[in-house]
C-alpha cells in the first residue's frame, strides 16, 4: 500500500493526500512534522534527509517533494485520469505547479504563521500584511488565465490545479481583507464540488 507522511493540515501534504484521492489509490497516511515529531528520527532522515514532508513509499520505491510526488502518482495511475500525454498541453499546467510554490510560498507563510502558527502576542499585522498584499498581486495572473479556460490545467481538471488548489483553501477561509478575482474565486468553488479535495483540503487549517 501507498504511505504519505506527513501532517495532514499540512499545504505540501495536502498535495500527496488530494492526488492520492483523485486517482482512488488506497494508501496510509502517517502523520510526521509540526507537532507529530517523527521527522528527526533516523528512520524518517532515512527516507528524507531533509527532514521535511510530505514522503512517500510507493511499493519500495521512496520519493520526497511535494510538486514531484503529484507528478509520479499521475504518471504511474493517472494514465486514463490526470495524467496529460500531449507534452506539449502538460508542459502549460506543470508551469501552474511550479509558478504556485516559486511566487506563492513565501507570502503564504507569513499569511499562516501570522495568522494560525504564532502564539498571538507574536504575530505581526504588518508582516501579515505585506503577505496579503504580495499574494494578491501574485493572484492577478491565474485571474487572467481563468477568464478563458475553466481549469489552470485547460479545458479539464489536472495536476496544474492541485498545488494553487491547496493554497486556495487557506486564503478564501480565513479571515483575511481579500481582493476580490471573481474568476479565481468560481474556480474554487468548482474545486470546493471535488469529493477528493473535499476529503483531502477542506480539513481544518491547525
Amino acid at each position: 500500500m501507498l504511505k504519505i507522511w506527513g501532517r495532514p493540515n499540512s499545504t505540501n501534504v495536502k498535495k500527496a493526500l488530494w492526488t492520492a484521492e483523485e486517482l482512488g489509490l488506497a494508501y496510509e497516511n502517517i502523520p510526521a512534522g509540526g507537532a507529530y515529531g517523527v521527522v528527526d528520527t533516523p528512520e524518517f532522515r532515512a527516507l528524507n534527509a531533509n527532514g521535511l514532508v510530505p514522503v512517500i513509499e510507493d511499493d519500495g520505491f521512496v520519493l520526497w517533494e511535494s510538486n514531484t510526488i503529484v507528478r509520479y502518482l499521475t504518471a504511474k495511475y493517472g494514465t486514463d485520469t490526470l495524467w496529460i500525454d500531449d507534452v506539449e498541453h502538460r508542459a502549460q499546467a506543470e508551469k501552474w505547479m511550479d509558478w504556485a510554490s516559486t511566487k506563492l510560498n513565501n507570502p503564504f507563510r507569513d499569511i499562516i504563521w501570522h495568522t494560525l502558527r504564532l502564539p498571538e502576542n507574536q504575530r505581526d499585522p504588518a508582516v501579515l500584511a505585506a503577505g496579503v498584499i504580495a499574494f494578491a498581486k501574485a493572484l492577478e495572473v491565474p485571474e487572467k488565465a481563468l477568464a478563458s479556460q475553466p481549469w489552470l490545467s485547460g479545458i479539464e481538471f489536472g495536476i496544474g490545479d492541485i498545488p494553487l488548489g491547496v493554497y486556495a483553501y487557506a486564503w478564501f477561509e480565513l479571515p483575511l481583507d481579500r481582493p476580490d478575482f471573481p474568476n479565481f474565486a468560481a474556480w474554487y468553488e468548482r474545486l470546493k464540488q471535488r469529493p477528493a479535495y473535499a476529503t483531502s483540503v477542506l480539513t481544518p487549517l491547525t
